[in-house]
Formats: structure tokens, sequence, C-alpha cells
């Protein structure tokens, strides 16, 4: 389906950054608009998602088309992701080589505990799961590469916040408070008190928080003297991760392989140095 020229570029608005690409970040958010099972979209759906007008929506969808980032279903008149997408996110994970050093350490403690053990990073209001290893017990989590779980609930989010210098991490709350609404003066609490835990402990919990039967422990793991932030979790069913275990074992445990994992990448980046 061919673009139409219709509609005239939105000027700038005041102030706003003159080296952000407005057009580059639109066709961005598109393909964002994607969710987890909805393998097909069409202009208007796009639109509505993203607030770009639906002629803008066309020439990005044409474009990204013809660029092999979406794919055109002629029959449905709507939009898929294509193998072009793809293809970026499996370079992004080739090139972690976080992935490769962590991966033997996550399995080992997945292995001992029969928990999910995960590798995650921040994206906007979620984490995002880049590597996960599973132990062989029936009551775990199955959560893969690229699973996504909220900031504000998850251990593994928290964590990722109590590892930001308090600049930065003010400024997040900020923001995840503009995203919850009514919601947030609950889940800022929840926040806090994860503050109070990685003081305490060097870990934060999760206990039924993000769901009512998981609870998970996590750390951040801080990289290159707080130049790179991430984390790492424990989770599995509540059923058997009581407040004494989350404490007693599995933190301290957590601890143990963070400390592993970094002592492994420090030869890496002093060597890229």
């Amino acid at each position: 389906m061919q673009p139409t020229d219709s509609d005239a570029e939105e000027p700038q608005p005041p102030g706003k950054d003159r080296n952000f690409v407005t057009a580059l970040a639109r066709g961005l958010e598109l393909l964002r608009a994607f969710g987890t099972g909805e393998e097909y979209l069409g202009n208007a759906e796009l639109s509505n998602r993203t607030a770009i007008p639906r002629p803008t929506v066309s020439r990005l969808t044409y474009t990204l088309t013809q660029l092999g980032y979406l794919q055109h279903n002629t029959h449905l008149e709507k939009y898929r992701l294509g193998p072009g997408v793809l293809a970026l996110g499996y370079r992004f994970l080739a090139n972690m080589g976080i992935r490769e050093v962590a991966r033997p350490h996550l399995q080992k403690f997945a292995d001992a505990t029969d928990c999910n053990v995960s590798l995650g990073s921040a994206d906007r209001s979620d984490m995002v799961y880049l590597e996960t290893c599973h132990g062989s017990g029936p009551l775990i989590i199955r959560l893969d590469v690229g699973s996504r779980l909220p900031i504000a609930t998850s251990a593994i989010g928290r964590a990722w916040l109590c590892g930001l210098p308090a600049a930065r991490r003010q400024q997040l709350m900020h923001e995840l408070a503009d995203v919850h609404g009514s919601d947030w003066p609950a889940l800022e609490a929840g926040i806090q008190q994860s503050l109070r835990d990685y003081a305490e402990y060097g870990f934060c919990l999760s206990e039924q928080d993000w769901q009512r039967d998981i609870s998970a422990v996590a750390m951040p793991l801080i990289l290159e003297d707080g130049a790179e932030v991430m984390a790492i979790n424990c989770g599995g069913s509540s059923l058997r991760l009581d407040h004494d275990r989350l404490v007693n074992n599995l933190g301290p445990r957590l601890k143990e392989v963070a400390e592993q994992i970094k002592q492994e990448l420090a030869p890496r980046y002093r060597s890229a140095r």
C-alpha cells in the first residue's frame, strides 16, 4: 500500500531538542506498538496506539516495510513485524559479552535452587530479560529471554532502581509516577521498602508483589563503576519461597553469584579501555 502525501509534517514543538529526529522516533514507536501475541496491526490501530496521525503512520509503515522491519499482508491490509527487527535483536544479544559470562553462573544457581534465575536491563517502565535459566523443579516460573516485568512491582526492577545513582533514581521515580497514575502511592511505598531492604541486606525482595503466587529476590549488577547497571533475580513459587528462605538463603547466594560475574567481567572491561 502506497503512502499518501495529504498531511504536512508537524512543526517542532517549542523547546524541542534540535538533535532529536522526530521521524525516526515515530518509526521506532510504531515497532514498539506490537504487543506480545499480536501478529497483525493496521494503520488505524497503530495510529490509535501511538497518537501519530494516520497519514504519517501510512508513510512510516510503507518505509519500514521497504526496509524489512515490517511485512504487509495485502489481504488483511495490516502489518506484522519483519525479520529486520529479529536481526537487530539477535545482533544486540550476540554483542553482549555479559550474557556469555553470566549464563553458566545463572544456570548453576537455577539448577541448585529449582528457580528461575535471570539477568535483566531496563526499557522504559519495564525490565527486559536478556538471559534466563530454569531449574528442573515443577514449581518454577518459566519466563524466557525478552520477557518483560514492571520495574515498580518486580524484585528485579526494584533492584535495578537501587543500583542507580540517587539523582537518576529520583528522575525515574517521577517518570514511573506518570506511568502508574493513581496506583503510584502504593507502588512507591513498595519501592521505598526495597531501598530499605537493599540497605540492610544488599538485595531486594518481592513477596507476591508482581504476582500473588510468585516471590523473588534480586540485586543490582553495577558494572564499570556504575557506567552500566543491570540486575539479576531468583524467583519461584511463593509456596516454597517464604520470607526466611529469601532473606537467609537465596539472597546471600545471589550476592555470591553477582560477585562471581563481576569478577569474571572485570578483565574484559579493563582490556576494552
